[in-house]
């Protein structure tokens, strides 16, 4: 669970439920600095003459806030829509794709007007019906970590039970997961875990449970009859990364429950990076070891118009072929939706 150092409301946020729970779970709480703004200009209240020290003092903030534009962006290929509950995440992934366009504002927010935000979701379910729309609950977060106190997800989960034609989802690398366990979900939420090599891990992804916590939380979750599934991501290609992703796909199987009610899904992306990630990342992690050459990668523009630099064709399609015999070869009950 996310315990910040600094909580910042921005205006009228503490009008509404959320609100009202985060402030009352810390208001009475030691070494927690609670500001209510007046301006909604947060960066300034968040200390740091550069970057290195502003992305440390923004990973231990909480923003308090309310969406104001209702445009929901594509979220191609996880789902049709992104749900913009939150964005930001606590951990301190190195390679974090968030870096393109939250490398300045790395800090967690969430958005307190979540009734205005799943009327918006019912309009754009309704817009594809008699299709079923897929929403992503972490295109830009990670929204797990302050469940316990915000009870955002449940609250979402609940909804999408009650819905005919909408599926909600997302993917998480932490463990803060036990107040979703025993809610009507009817299996219209799908809850997933990014899982990694113990190499990536460790090198990578800083301020993060273990491959092993992560794989037992994910019990859980299929004990209380969601739909599951594993995000491995990124996909780094070393010295061993067959040996090491096989030995992270045999530890799945080997872990959980022999019978589940749904297949396990896995979706599996490659390492990528932006320009301006690259910089950002170096920035702050100046002692990286990030395999991050232009020269030895593949350009390419994503959905969004930033430019990519990939692994070659000769290496996806590697990738594809290892883990589509691997995951087939392993596991009965599962679907691929994609390797990219």
């Amino acid at each position: 669970m996310f315990i910040p150092k600094t909580i910042i409301f921005e205006k009228g946020t503490r009008e509404y439920e959320i609100g009202i729970k985060i402030y009352n779970y810390f208001k009475d709480k030691e070494n927690i600095k609670i500001i209510q703004l007046k301006n909604n200009r947060i960066k300034e209240n968040i200390p740091g003459d550069n970057l290195f020290d502003f992305y440390r003092e923004g990973k231990n903030t909480l923003v308090v806030g309310i969406k104001r534009g209702m445009k929901f962006q594509t979220c191609k290929p996880s789902a049709h829509y992104q749900l913009p509950l939150m964005s930001g995440c606590i951990g301190q992934c190195e390679y974090c794709y968030l870096n393109t366009n939250l490398g300045e504002r790395p800090y967690m927010r969430i958005n307190v007007n979540i009734d205005d935000i799943l009327a918006q979701a019912e309009n754009y379910i309704k817009e594809r019906l008699p299709e079923e729309t897929i929403f992503e609950g972490s295109a830009t977060s990670d929204p797990v970590p302050i469940e316990p106190y915000s009870h955002a997800l449940k609250k979402t989960i609940e909804y999408f039970a009650q819905s005919q034609h909408g599926r909600f989802r997302f993917v998480t690398k932490y463990t803060d997961i036990d107040t979703l366990l025993d809610i009507e979900h009817k299996g219209n939420s799908e809850i997933r875990f990014t899982l990694n090599t113990n190499r990536v891990i460790k090198d990578y992804e800083n301020r993060t449970p273990s491959m092993e916590k992560r794989i037992e939380a994910s019990k859980k979750i299929i004990q209380a009859g969601y739909p599951m599934g594993f995000l491995i991501a990124p996909v780094f290609l070393y010295d061993g990364w067959k040996k090491d992703y096989q030995h992270l796909l045999l530890s799945i199987k080997e872990s959980l429950p022999r019978k589940m009610p749904h297949p396990l899904t896995f979706e599996v992306i490659s390492h990528r990076y932006t320009t301006r990630a690259k910089n950002i990342i170096t920035e702050v992690f100046p002692d990286t070891n990030l395999p991050m050459n232009d020269a030895e990668r593949t350009s390419k523009y994503g959905q969004f118009g930033y430019r990519k630099f990939v692994y070659s064709k000769e290496n996806i399609a590697e990738i594809k072929e290892f883990f589509t015999e691997k995951i087939n070869s392993i596991f009965d009950n599962k679907i691929i939706k994609y390797i990219i």
